[in-house]
């Protein structure tokens, strides 16, 4: 199990039309096969900054959703309200304790 890690910075005085659309957007990411749940959270210290962190089976998993109709529905919701490009890195699963 992976976990995606993606900022997400919306443009300005769009934060609350893109929460509602993230609403709408994350059970669609979280039915992609092999997606094991997804969550956004808002960054404190500037509102315009999000995190979204989604766990898949594998980064194959990750990038085979990119080619989904599922994906095409997903981006649809969210992309036009990046006002940078999105940085996007994959990280494993926790260290042991």
């Amino acid at each position: 199990m992976i976990t995606e890690h993606a900022v997400l910075t919306v443009t300005a005085g769009q934060e609350s039309d893109f929460e509602a659309s993230m609403l709408e957007a994350l059970p669609i990411i979280s039915s992609a096969p092999n997606c094991f749940g997804a969550e956004v959270r808002r960054q404190i210290e500037d509102g315009s900054v999000y995190l979204l962190l989604v766990r898949w089976s594998s980064v194959d998993a990750h990038l085979a959703f990119r080619e989904t109709e599922l994906y095409a529905q997903w981006k649809a919701l969210t992309h036009h309200f990046y006002a940078t490009p999105i940085s996007v890195t994959h990280f494993e699963e926790p260290l042991a304790r």
